[in-house]
């Protein structure tokens, strides 16, 4: 038989920001490296309704970076549709999947029942991708390995998690596959992040697969504590609500930092601060197993949780639109895609005197990007909601590297590596990366399209 040379195929994240899909064929073996959803534009939701781009049961073992969903939560699906082989993930991925997973399903599913009332849908009644029982049943393939101790995966490929920093348990993934190698960035944490350690220095290795979320971009060098102590003030005095859009899984936790020590020192008023997450109030108890993976103090952690009220029921989540202010919501989804958060952007976004805060990141097509772009109407459960509220989109708050720290975190390597494909980014910040990783360091770098399958012993 004919020996297959090893090949990466870019399945998702080539000309987007989410779907991280990557798939290593190699030795006879299969390996999926991340398996997120796509985000945002409906062109780019809508592969995740086609099949999959290779039957899931001739996949061997997937490997996952970290718990987002834009690079996990198509694991459900692919488990249903015949993937029978392990998912590997560092313990706190693991952890977090067992939150984001099952809800990410339960959403699903709610969407296609109001899907189904609005009678928006081909099929009657809507199907969801997937739900909450196909997610939960997914969790039982995980497999969890610690960070630096390499895994044989056969065919001879060996996979070692390195430190990402970003969130609790991302990693980098380095795949060795005899002499040559393969290293995934996966989602680069921040050299100056105040919750989580940087990201591990890269090593050697053939070929670098990276992210480029803020590939055109750098990081407002305003203190991100002092931005917040100014606009809570101001929202505060004329007795706005302040609702923070937070990722459930590292930005509330940052967020809460921050408003524990401008409370500390005085700088904002004592108003009442809601944490409407459920699966951010999960989390906090993770980030407390694994105080190895972050910079705080235990003392820090009792202060963060102290100031917030924690809004489990929906019951207690709508009543907290009849309060008024002022007063604090922290509440997800980060880029208004959905849960508790929309709630509260209907019932206070359309009042001036009080605030929406963007906490980072807003992916095209979602409704946190169109407000970011300066647009005042939202779409909200089947209503046009006119949004009079000041709006803030405070990217200093970003969990990723920037461009800066990216070619900064290049910099460091000892060599360069043989090719550097540039992935998870808009199109603008994937190419803006491209130039500077060519002009800057002097690297072969390109964008790959989508779909596209490379050589990994000749790669172009």
């Amino acid at each position: 038989m004919k020996h297959q040379q090893p090949s990466l195929k870019f399945l998702g994240a080539t000309d987007t920001v989410t779907g991280s899909r990557y798939l290593i064929d190699a030795g006879g073996r299969r390996v999926l490296v991340d398996c997120g959803l796509f985000q945002g534009y409906k062109r780019s939701r809508e592969r995740n309704r086609a099949p999959f781009p290779v039957p899931p049961q001739s996949i061997d073992a997937v490997v996952l970076t970290h718990a987002h969903l834009d690079h996990t939560g198509y694991v459900p699906a692919l488990v249903r549709d015949g993937f029978g082989g392990p998912v590997y993930a560092t313990d706190g991925t693991t952890d977090l999947c067992k939150l984001i997973l099952p809800d990410s399903g339960h959403l699903q599913e709610e969407e296609a029942r109001y899907a189904s009332q609005r009678g928006s849908t081909a099929h009657d009644p809507a199907i969801p991708l997937y739900t909450a029982a196909d997610a939960v049943a997914s969790l039982n393939r995980f497999k969890i390995r610690d960070f630096d101790d390499p895994l044989d995966l056969g065919g001879g490929m060996e996979l070692t998690f390195v430190p990402a920093g970003h969130i609790l348990g991302a990693a980098q993934v380095h795949v060795r596959l005899g002499s040559q190698s393969v290293h995934f960035t996966g989602d680069l944490g921040r050299a100056d992040d105040p919750f989580m350690y940087p990201p591990r220095p890269l090593g050697e290795t053939g070929i670098l697969v990276t992210e480029s979320t803020y590939g055109n971009r750098k990081h407002s060098t305003e203190d991100p504590e002092k931005q917040l102590g100014e606009i809570i003030n101001r929202v505060a005095k004329r007795g706005g609500v302040i609702m923070f859009a937070a990722f459930a899984v590292g930005r509330a936790e940052t967020l809460m930092l921050y408003l524990s020590r401008l409370l500390r020192k005085g700088a904002i008023p004592r108003i009442p601060v809601y944490l409407n997450s459920p699966m951010a109030i999960d989390a906090s108890e993770m980030y407390q197993r694994h105080p190895e993976e972050h910079r705080l103090k235990r003392e820090e952690y009792v202060d963060m949780y102290k100031l917030a009220k924690v809004t489990r029921t929906v019951d207690e989540s709508k009543l907290l639109n009849l309060r008024g202010g002022p007063m604090i919501i922290i509440s997800a989804s980060g880029m208004l895609t959905g849960g508790r958060i929309l709630h509260h952007v209907a019932a206070y976004g359309p009042d001036p005197k009080n605030a929406v805060i963007l906490s980072g990141y807003q992916a095209g097509g979602t409704r946190g990007a169109t407000l970011a772009a300066g647009e005042r109407e939202l779409r909200i459960y089947g209503e046009d909601v006119k949004i009079r509220a000041e709006v803030i989109q405070m990217e200093s708050l970003s969990a990723h590297a920037d461009a800066d720290g990216i070619i900064a975190w290049m910099k460091a390597a000892a060599k360069e590596p043989r090719m550097t494909y540039i992935t998870h980014g808009d199109p603008d910040a994937s190419d803006a990366l491209r130039i500077r990783i060519k002009r800057e360091l002097g690297w072969r770098a390109r964008v790959p399209e989508h779909l596209e399958s490379i050589d990994i012993e000749d790669p172009r």
